[in-house]
Formats: C-alpha cells, structure tokens, sequence
C-alpha cells in the first residue's frame, strides 16, 4: 500500500487495493473496479477521442515502486499497453495514457503537478464499447466538467471497494471541500463514508453534477479520513498537452439526493 510522507510522519496513503477480479452482470460504467496486475481501483468516468471510448483510474493503481513513492515524477510504473481488467467487460482493457508517464518522459519539474496529478485512462476494447454507460450509478451525471470547487462546497461520489463486501448502499457518498492544495491541483474532502483502499480514482462531481476530481489518497494527518481529489479538468489539460486528448461523455440526468442514490444502489 502507498504512502506519502511528510515531515517524517505518514501523511497520506493511496488507496489501491489488492483483490482478486469478480465479474459484473452490469456493463462498464463510473463507479465499477479495475483490476492491474492484482491492484485494485474504482474507476470515474468514461471518456472518448481518437476513436475510441476509454474509463479512467488513477494513475497509482499501475504503480510499481515501494510503499512510499508516490511522486508521479519519479515512481515505479507499469508500461504503457498493460491490460487491465474491467469489471462487466468481457476482455481486458489496455492502459493507454498514464500521467506519471506523461511526467517522467517530459521530465516534469513542477512539484504540485508531481505530488497530485494522478489520472491513467484505460482504452476498453471495441467488443465491449456496446456495454458502456457514462452514468454515475445512483446519482446519474456527469453533467460536464467542473472547475475549482469553495470550501464548503458539497461534492459526490461513488466508490465500490471490495472491501465493503458487495454492500452497494455504502458505495454512494456525500462530502464537502475543506480545502484546496498544491495551488489548485487538488482539494481536500471529507465525505461520509470516507474513501477506502480500492477506492483510488473513483470520480467526484459537484452540486451540478459537473465532474471536479479523482480520488488519489486517504489522509491520516494533519485531517485524520480526509480524501486527497486531484483536479480533473487539469488532469485532462495535461493529458492533452502531451499527446493525449479526450472528451468526457456525459451520464444521464443529475440528482445530489444522497437517500435517493443509497435506496436506488
């Protein structure tokens, strides 16, 4: 399990897990787990270019390096071209852009973009674009893409870690920013529950429904259950200044009614 480590003291710790691949009777959507060489994440939401459809994860869940290297600039990564499992698919995907990549071929200097920008898209095989939805599950949307969110601003979630044993109820979450970092490349949030190991790159969308954010760490210190959600929309700008552009696809309608999203789930 990763950790980022400040000042001598266990800050924070991505939140990939590791768990064996279980199949879906549900199609791809927001919300449903990969699989990357045993490294278990959520994935957020479909995106679309050059012809074809790709889900997105955090960039860590193809990491390779030891428990605390965690800066994107300087892990441990698997190549591009790894397949990765998707749960409702019925072949792997293959990884098709990662930002820690990005970085480290561009020898990327700017030490927020190396701490927080965490964002891998994973190209779903043409067989299995026909089963693909871009709703978030109990909540419908994405509406678009959000930009900076002001503490206090309420924000929503899906996660589906393994470790919550099927209980889809847990899965919605409802949070609000208590912060932002790294100069606007990520924000600080809590939400109930609390993102968990495996629930690493799930998606967070505002009050409309906009998609703001993927979910990179759990924070034990300074703000003790804390999640770490780095910036989408500059994730996506960075992506495609080096060579990588996509578009997300819009769900179906928005609803922020949390009840709602837990009785539907």
């Amino acid at each position: 399990m990763q950790r980022r480590i400040f000042a001598g003291l266990v800050a924070a710790f991505a939140i990939a897990a590791f768990a064996p691949a279980a199949a879906s009777a549900q199609g791809i959507h927001p919300g449903v787990q990969t699989f990357t060489q045993g490294a278990q994440c959520t994935a957020n939401f479909i995106f679309q270019g050059g012809g074809s459809t790709y889900i997105g994860q955090a960039a860590h869940c193809s990491g390779t390096g030891a428990a605390t290297d965690t800066n994107g600039c300087d892990a441990g990564t698997l190549p591009l071209g790894t397949p990765v499992e998707i749960n409702g698919a019925s072949q792997p995907g293959t990884l098709a852009y990662s930002s820690w990549i990005a970085m480290q071929q561009s020898g990327e200097t700017n030490a927020d973009a190396c701490a927080y920008n965490d964002f891998a898209l994973v190209r779903i095989a043409p067989a299995d674009v026909g089963s693909v939805s871009a709703s978030v599950p109990g909540y419908g949307g994405p509406t678009g893409v959000g930009g900076p969110s002001a503490t206090g601003a309420t924000v929503y979630s899906y996660g589906n870690s393994s470790l919550r044993a099927g209980i889809t109820q847990l899965s919605p979450k409802q949070g609000a920013v208590v912060q932002t970092v790294g100069n606007g490349w990520s924000r600080t949030v809590y939400t109930v529950t609390p993102g968990i190991p495996g629930d690493s790159g799930s998606g967070f969308m505002d009050a409309q429904g906009r998609a703001i954010g993927t979910l990179s760490t759990v924070a034990i210190a300074p703000l003790p259950a804390s999640n770490g959600v780095a910036d989408l929309g500059r994730e996506l700008s960075y992506a495609a200044s080096h060579g990588t552009s996509v578009s997300l696809v819009n769900g179906g309608p928005f609803s922020g009614d949390i009840v709602g999203a837990i009785l539907g789930s």
